[in-house]
């Protein structure tokens, strides 16, 4: 069963500062609630994850948000299953059995 960080080489991407500086700031900074909107409510539920907003690179506090972990499954879920269909390549369309090139 995959999941979490099975696989993943996601951690070494990280910053050297993530779980001493970058981590715990943000999650002071957003009091310790999930800051992901559900149809344009805050899920305000207790956040222990902090989540890129954008480039998953960019690792400014501005950037970064603390979520719940059941909100962070669902907008990580989403966004891999995006990136799979974006790189998912179509069959090539069958040349006519008639047509001579």
């Amino acid at each position: 069963m995959s999941g979490g960080w099975a696989g993943s080489n996601r951690r070494h991407e990280l910053p050297a500062d993530w779980y001493t500086r970058i981590r715990p700031f943000v999650l002071q900074r957003d009091e310790y609630r999930c800051r992901n909107r559900i149809d344009g409510v805050v899920c305000g539920r207790p956040a222990n994850q902090v989540d890129h907003i954008g480039d998953r690179h960019d690792h400014r506090p501005e950037m970064l948000q603390a979520l719940c972990a059941e909100c962070h499954a669902i907008k990580s879920s989403r966004q891999g299953n995006e990136a799979r269909w974006a790189v998912r390549t179509k069959r090539p369309p069958e040349r006519h059995p008639g047509l001579v090139i």
